[in-house]
């Protein structure tokens, strides 16, 4: 096949005085009619250059910013060996239980002209203990109408279990109360709460509606306590109710380490976590031998009438 393009041989002595173009296929410029000159450079906008110098004193602080972050990195590497989240916790505004509380209206919904209940099914056989002393704190907190019975697939509930309320003496019409707390003894699974029947799934779990119910006091914690709490109330009902020995061993010694820095668990005020873990041990049958730390925060817990009344359950 003949070639397509003849070209002249490169080589020889002559190749370094040969001159080559430095593009294949020079093109007129399009920018303008052939023969006339360049036009003359335009002057730039001011609003232009503002928007520009804002740009690049953005982009600057941004430099910046991401320098100090990327200081702040290299000191802290790992939450564990670097942090001390103490103080972090320190700096929670704790308030008494009996002081404050949460609207209750925003956390239930309003509905006028009726009382808001909470309706808590349970299994005597599993009675829900700490359930029963948020009960109490609340009670201290709010005015609650509340109620104890027995669903039909239950045959027998302990008498005991059928007056956990106490004596409930009903003085006041039910408009004057803030709030209504039904426990019904049910064959269930695990406990089931609702406060609104028609329209919302139950909340599955003691440990899921302690943490619902203790919400209602209205305390508020940062990220770090919150994340602290759950994790105890997570470890003592799957580790210390219904783990095995070795577990609840080291349970207790995770306990005693931590409250041997603090009186509660978290912090230095009574939280979830310390209710749903007292009551773990008194359901396990492990309150005798647990380390001196934990005896002591025990004591100080049953201090509290509304632990000291769930007592009685248990004898």
């Amino acid at each position: 096949m003949p070639a397509m393009y003849k070209v002249r041989p490169l080589h020889g002595a002559g190749v370094l005085a040969e001159h080559l173009p430095t593009c294949m296929y020079p093109l007129p410029n399009l920018h303008r009619a052939p023969g006339t000159a360049a036009p003359p450079q335009e002057e730039v906008d001011p609003s232009l250059q503002a928007l520009e110098s804002r740009q690049e004193e953005i982009l600057k602080r941004l430099y910046e910013l991401k320098s100090a972050v990327d200081g702040l990195s290299k000191m802290i590497q790992t939450p564990d060996a670097d942090f001390d989240v103490t103080n972090i916790i320190q700096t929670d505004e704790f308030s008494p239980l009996t002081t404050n509380g949460a609207d209750l209206d925003l956390m239930l919904g309003k509905d006028y002209g009726a009382l808001k209940d909470v309706v808590i099914n349970a299994n005597p056989s599993l009675p829900p203990l700490s359930l029963l002393v948020i009960h109490s704190l609340l009670c201290e907190r709010y005015k609650i109408l509340s109620a104890v019975h027995t669903h039909s697939s239950v045959k027998t509930v302990p008498e005991n279990l059928l007056k956990c309320f106490g004596e409930q003496t009903k003085n006041k019409p039910r408009h004057e109360y803030q709030l209504g707390f039904t426990l019904i003894w049910k064959d269930v699974p695990k406990p089931q709460m609702k406060f609104s029947i028609q329209t919302m799934c139950p909340i599955e779990g003691e440990g899921n509606i302690a943490r619902f119910l203790f919400s209602l006091f209205g305390q508020k914690y940062n990220a770090v306590t919150s994340t602290l709490i759950d994790s105890w109330v997570d470890t003592a009902l799957f580790q210390l109710k219904e783990g095995s020995s070795k577990e609840r061993g080291a349970v207790l010694r995770s306990m005693n380490a931590a409250l041997g820095k603090s009186s509660w668990l978290v912090g230095n005020e009574l939280t979830v976590a310390d209710v749903v873990a007292w009551c773990a041990l008194q359901q396990t049958g492990t309150a005798n031998a647990a380390p001196a730390n934990v005896q002591k925060w025990m004591k100080s817990c049953e201090n509290l009438a509304p632990f000291s009344s769930v007592m009685k359950l248990l004898k």
